[in-house]
């Protein structure tokens, strides 16, 4: 009870911080406690003043025997305390902090930690913490908080400090069987927040962490293995045949496809048609880069669909993207008797009404995910088909039996997801990999250009779109750490469209971003299409799913900023005809970390390895954005560590074999809080 208290009880907080934390999701104790450190600075170091040398970073404790401000020749103000332990005297700087003269005071003791320098033939403190009769800041492994909103690491450390100190052993309970925790040497939930918060020494440090790692891998996995074991119950709705007339056509279908298939599109057609002659709804993620042919295995499922009389949605996350899909469908089927509709915003198909519901006669209908909450109805829908909703679940399937349907279920990306990663996230779904180009697709040409080269660059896209008639994305970055587009980052954008309007006058010239209107940007799209436009500077949150088979140049401007699969997926813009494509990395920095990740990107055309590769050395943060809509940014937990991992999913398979659910109550509603995030996810 005392954890699920409101954060405005904590006493002796302002209102103005009490709004900061509800702003960043801290809404209870609870939510503080779980609150975690990304680092720790090692003030741990207590020692006497004559004992001090310079270069350490350590804790001195006295009192204030003198204290002043000084101004530099250059105007700056140094607040000067004088610090006597008994064993000498240091001077403590601190730079244009006015105010701590009247907080810091003399009679008390007073504890600082920070680095000793040498200053003349003094040595004095410069420090980054202090505090008076506690011991929260200093002479300790100090926890260091993400500072967000507004709120100091300093105020989240003292508020969470109180919290411990006000909670009960009995108040942490343990989540899972005592088996559990004693084979895994766990920690108890009691001690992994007490040290997670202010550990003791690295090593309990480290254990806390490793059980609440522990915790969350568990409750992600245990969640998926359940809502698997809950739909492997469902009965599909239509079973489809997939033998004797119907496997003769479809086999004949993709022998007059208009080119061969991959080893790797066989493969995972081969796992579809198995899916789908079962009784239990298909429930597959395929994941692919951009050309590697998803959309012509959905189009073979589909066609399955088709044979047995049922009618597949085809649904993607933007019109530009479903009307892509529609023009794809529409060429593969045209020497067949499919029916193919098209229902977007801007795009209405024709539709019967019978008893105020609107009925689609159609074999294929693509749209956008507003097919799921329009008042529509499907009569004999057997397959769905979702692309690039990669939390695609719980809340469009409750959707979908409201319409009285149980249909076989596609989900695909083509963003790079690590093995490891997709594993762990998408535990619930059967996985398949398009880990193989078609053959004679050229590979996009990636160079890193540096500063120096600009020009050059500018020169030698200016000769290729004057003698080989080429189109050019020129993309520029967010300027903030956000997934949201701001007018700032539109603002960004203007302006470097002006300066390009200048180096490249002699050419026509398109600006697109997420601020434009639909009818603004559709225009923009269609004139770079029909060759009206030239160069489309463009934002890269703006629509992914652009298809314009004629672009081969990307120039993507401050490089540095995006993760790996953010970089591929741009590049996947051009590279879609049969003709070279090339793709510039423009960056400003000299930092040997990252030439190293653009130089390997320059050099690794497929997606899955670049994303490992970040995964390994940035994060999936930085592979996909901070807040990238579908992926789950994990507290405590690393997806690149692989035994941990491995670990949970040996205890989860324990569990479900000697368990039920319902004796954890605790473990019960931590699974029922992870899903509901799901559903508001998705």
């Amino acid at each position: 009870m005392f954890l699920e208290q409101p954060i405005d009880k904590l006493p002796s907080t302002s209102q103005t911080t009490i709004k900061r934390f509800k702003k960043i999701g801290i809404k209870t104790f609870f939510d503080l406690l779980n609150y975690f450190p990304f680092r720790y600075e090692n003030y741990s170091l207590i020692s006497s003043i004559e004992k001090a040398q310079p270069g350490e970073k350590l804790t001195l404790k006295g009192k204030i025997i003198d204290k002043k401000e000084e101004r530099t020749k250059k105007g700056l103000r140094l607040q000067k305390f004088l610090l006597y332990d008994g064993t000498g005297k240091i001077e403590i700087v601190f730079y244009n902090q006015p105010y701590l003269l009247k907080v810091i005071p003399f009679e008390k003791e007073v504890s600082f930690a920070g680095e000793v320098n040498e200053f003349g033939k003094k040595i004095i403190m410069t420090p980054f913490e202090w505090e008076v009769e506690t011991n929260i800041h200093t002479g300790r492994l100090v926890p260091i908080y993400p500072e967000k909103k507004g709120l100091s690491s300093r105020v989240i450390r003292e508020k969470i400090f109180w919290l411990l100190s006000q909670l009960k052993e009995n108040e942490i309970l343990e989540i899972f069987p005592k088996e559990i925790v004693s084979y895994n040497n766990l920690l108890s939930e009691y001690l992994a927040y007490q040290n997670i918060h202010f550990p003791k020494n690295r090593e309990l440090a480290e254990k806390s962490k490793k059980r609440l790692a522990f915790d969350e891998l568990f409750v992600i996995q245990l969640s998926a293995f359940l809502v698997k074991k809950e739909w492997e119950k469902e009965k599909v709705g239509h079973r489809f045949l997939v033998s004797g007339k119907h496997l003769t056509r479809f086999l004949d279908f993709i022998k007059n496809l208009p080119f061969q298939l991959t080893g790797a599109q066989k493969r995972v057609i081969k796992e579809i048609l198995n899916d789908l002659g079962k009784e239990k709804p298909m429930n597959r993620f395929l994941q692919g880069d951009v050309g590697s042919g998803k959309t012509v295995v959905a189009a073979c499922a589909c066609y399955l669909a088709y044979l047995n009389g049922f009618q597949s949605l085809f649904m993607a996350p933007t019109e530009i993207l479903a009307k892509q899909h529609f023009q794809t469908l529409s060429s593969l089927f045209k020497n067949y008797p499919i029916k193919i509709g098209l229902q977007t915003r801007t795009e209405k198909i024709n539709k019967k009404r019978k008893d105020n519901e609107v009925i689609f006669d159609f074999d294929i209908i693509v749209g956008t995910h507003a097919l799921l909450n329009e008042k529509l109805k499907f009569s004999r829908v057997g397959l769905v088909i979702i692309d690039e909703q990669h939390r695609f679940g719980v809340r469009q399937r409750a959707l979908l039996k409201e319409k009285g349907l149980n249909p076989h279920l596609l989900t695909m990306t083509a963003t790079p997801i690590p093995r490891t990663v997709a594993l762990v996230l998408y535990g619930e779904l059967d996985i398949s990999y398009l880990d193989e180009m078609p053959k004679g697709r050229l590979p996009v040409k990636t160079y890193l250009v540096p500063q120096e080269k600009r020009e050059k660059a500018y020169q030698w896209i200016k000769e290729k779109i004057k003698n080989e008639n080429a189109s050019v994305f020129i993309v520029c970055p967010l300027i903030e750490e956000s997934e949201v587009e701001t007018m700032k980052s539109v603002k960004a954008a203007k302006k470097e469209f002006e300066n390009l309007k200048k180096i490249f006058s002699e050419f026509k010239l398109g600006l697109l971003h997420g601020k434009l209107k639909n009818e603004e940007k559709n225009k923009v799209l269609l004139d770079f299409r029909n060759d009206k436009i030239k160069i489309l500077v463009t934002t890269p949150v703006v629509e992914v799913g652009i298809d314009i088979p004629q672009a081969t140049i990307m120039v993507i401007e401050a490089a540095e900023r995006f993760g790996l699969a953010q970089l591929h997926q741009l590049r996947g813009r051009v590279g879609r005809s049969n003709k070279q494509s090339y793709c510039f990395l423009f960056t400003t920095s000299n930092a040997p970390e990252v030439i190293e990740r653009l130089t390997f990107f320059s050099k690794t055309n497929l997606g899955i390895k670049l994303a490992e590769y970040d995964l390994q050395t940035r994060g999936p943060g930085e592979i996909y954005g901070e807040k990238q809509h579908g992926f789950i940014n994990l507290k405590v937990a690393s997806f690149t560590d692989y035994e941990l991992i491995s670990k949970t999913k040996n205890a989860v398979n324990y569990f479900v074999a000697h368990y039920q659910l319902s004796q954890f109550p605790l473990l019960s509603q931590k699974i029922k809080e992870y899903q509901i995030k799901q559903i508001t996810r998705d």
